[in-house]
């Protein structure tokens, strides 16, 4: 059979974040693979008790004797939050450089994988080979530290990962886009660029880290009282802008959220964050005079268990912010924690603190390119074959009909499960759908996103649950109960909760009078019968359908 080269996602694709992508060339009967991110996505409201969310790694599980390696583009969660989490299920070597490779260290560290994992450290701009593919990383610009594209060059062709990018002219700290190896790879040959889609509805460009830092320098000079600024920790040029906006003028930093000192001392130890003053303990911070303090917080999204919620609810050991204070939000609000963040920031103005956002002042710009960026992009690697990720549906299809207007000469859609045959001829197509979804991790263990435990969940989270307890003797005769304890039921005065308990027991006796001798003597039956009767009730009373589990004894 003869060898092809294949684009295949399982994450990241109709979606924004929860990034795998693999890349395999070879026959199908023994086709080598490497994995080009391990990223993770958040729960919300509809995954009750589930923080972390995953992509289904099932499809490459089955070929991981034939995975010659895992390629991270830069640190985002979504782009390497996942790795100790499915690493046992590769069980290959991972590739990235140097602030990456702390960071999925001491991410390999809590789960007890450090000693497991083949974790090589590469150099920006590094080349290397991988089985029949043929990796060079092409520095970017983004919101966190040196973020890659990969060149992943075939015998079929190259193809052009970007990962996460802007296009920042003065990015603060790192290099600039390397514009030059963009051009070189265009000039010779790009078969296809997967490329990120974000931003493609804004027109324009993003923006520099150099007129956000500027702004900051100006926005915490105006402030009288304590200041903290709410930033993501992952972007260390906005940490950095904050502390030179605070050291601008006068104030001292104090870190507050765990996010912050892991980000920051993994900045430190690759020679960033250098020749600044050190940072205030928290026990100390609250011995300085208001005007000369600057907390950096956790906390931008309205994250409950984040520094800067504590603070609001006055919870926190070592900070308090009242009337006179400012919070600074240098941030974007991410579609989906609008609730939260309001939240936090009626908190804060209840207690009399100043707030001022990105729409207030030119304090935050993204880290991904709108469409004059995506444009500059195109005309560098010039592919043959543009292939949209990192964003929902809308934007694959915008940015695919984006592409086109730019002359690139074909263009494909992909949801997670499609796998695409790149061609040397210069086309493509999807020519199979493999399976792909996402696992929760629940406590201590992954489960399927359809598992009955997550379906339970939801039904408890909106119905409670009525648990129905009675005992029958040899002869079909109830002894015992129908006794009823509930979860989650309402308790008010037009119908109080003993009246509600009451009515369902005496729809469960009323079922069980109904059953036959033989129906009575038969626990399941009886179990079902019950069930089905008190949702009934409980429908009737209340509207909505609990949970109902019924416990029959045969005494």
């Amino acid at each position: 059979m003869s060898d092809s080269l294949i684009f295949l996602p399982l994450g990241g694709s109709d979606e924004i974040g929860m990034n795998l992508n693999l890349y395999g060339y070879g026959p199908e009967s023994d086709r080598k693979w490497i994995i080009v991110d391990c990223g993770v996505t958040f729960g919300n409201l509809s995954t009750p008790g589930v923080d972390i969310i995953m992509p289904d790694p099932a499809y490459i599980e089955e070929y991981a004797s034939n995975i010659v390696g895992m390629v991270l583009t830069h640190a985002h969660e979504d782009h390497m939050g996942a790795v100790a989490h499915l690493w046992k299920k590769f069980r290959c070597p991972v590739y990235a450089t140097p602030f990456t490779s702390w960071l999925v260290r001491d991410r390999l560290g809590e789960h007890g994988l450090t000693d497991d994992v083949e974790l090589h450290e590469i150099s920006m701009n590094a080349r290397f080979d991988l089985g029949p593919f043929d990796l060079q990383l092409i520095t970017l610009t983004h919101s966190i530290p040196e973020p890659n594209g990969i060149a992943i060059r075939t015998p079929v062709g190259t193809v052009l990962h970007t990962g996460d990018w802007k296009i920042d002219p003065d990015p603060v700290l790192g290099e600039s886009t390397d514009i030059t190896a963009l051009t070189a790879l265009g000039d010779e040959g790009v078969l296809a660029m997967v490329c990120d889609s974000t931003n493609v509805f804004s027109e324009g460009v993003s923006g520099s880290e150099a007129d956000v830092r500027d702004e900051l320098i100006k926005v915490v000079g105006e402030q009288k009282g304590k200041v903290a600024i709410a930033a993501f920790a992952s972007n260390v040029a906005r940490l950095s802008s904050a502390i030179a906006a605070a050291e601008a003028n006068g104030r001292r930093v104090c870190l507050v959220g765990r996010s912050m000192f892991r980000m920051t001392s993994a900045a430190k130890a690759v020679g960033m964050l250098q020749n600044i003053q050190e940072f205030v303990p928290l026990e100390e911070a609250g011995h300085f005079p208001n005007d000369k303090i600057l907390y950096l917080c956790t906390g931008s999204q309205g994250e409950p268990r984040a520094a800067l919620s504590r603070i609001a609810e006055g919870n926190h050991r070592h900070v308090s912010l009242k009337s006179g204070d400012t919070v600074i939000f240098s941030s974007r609000v991410i579609p989906g924690n609008e609730i939260g963040i309001f939240e936090l920031q009626n908190q804060l103005a209840q207690s009399g603190v100043k707030i001022i956002g990105e729409k207030d002042r030119p304090i935050h710009v993204s880290g991904h390119p709108c469409r004059d960026e995506l444009a500059e992009m195109y005309s560098w690697a010039k592919p043959s074959i543009a292939i949209p990720v990192h964003g929902e549906r809308r934007h694959l299809l915008e940015h695919a009909r984006y592409a086109k207007s730019l002359q690139v000469p074909h263009t494909i859609s992909v949801r997670n499960g499609d796998m695409v045959e790149l061609r040397a001829d210069g086309g493509g197509s999807i020519i199979d759908e493999v399976k792909s979804g996402r696992l929760h991790l629940d406590g201590r263990f992954l489960t399927d996103a359809g598992a009955v435990s997550m379906r339970d969940r939801r039904k408890l989270a909106w119905g409670g649950h009525v648990s129905m307890a009675l005992a029958v003797d040899d002869r079909g005769k109830l002894v015992s109960g129908p006794d009823a304890k509930s979860v989650g039921l309402p308790d008010v005065k037009e119908f109080p909760l003993e009246d509600f308990l009451d009515a369902m027991e005496v729809a469960a006796e009323a079922c069980f009078d109904r059953l036959s001798g033989p129906e009575r003597r038969d626990i399941e039956t009886v179990e079902e019968e019950v069930r089905i009767a008190v949702r009934r009730e409980a429908n009737r009373i209340w509207g909505k359908k609990p949970i109902v589990n019924v416990l029959a004894l045969s005494v």
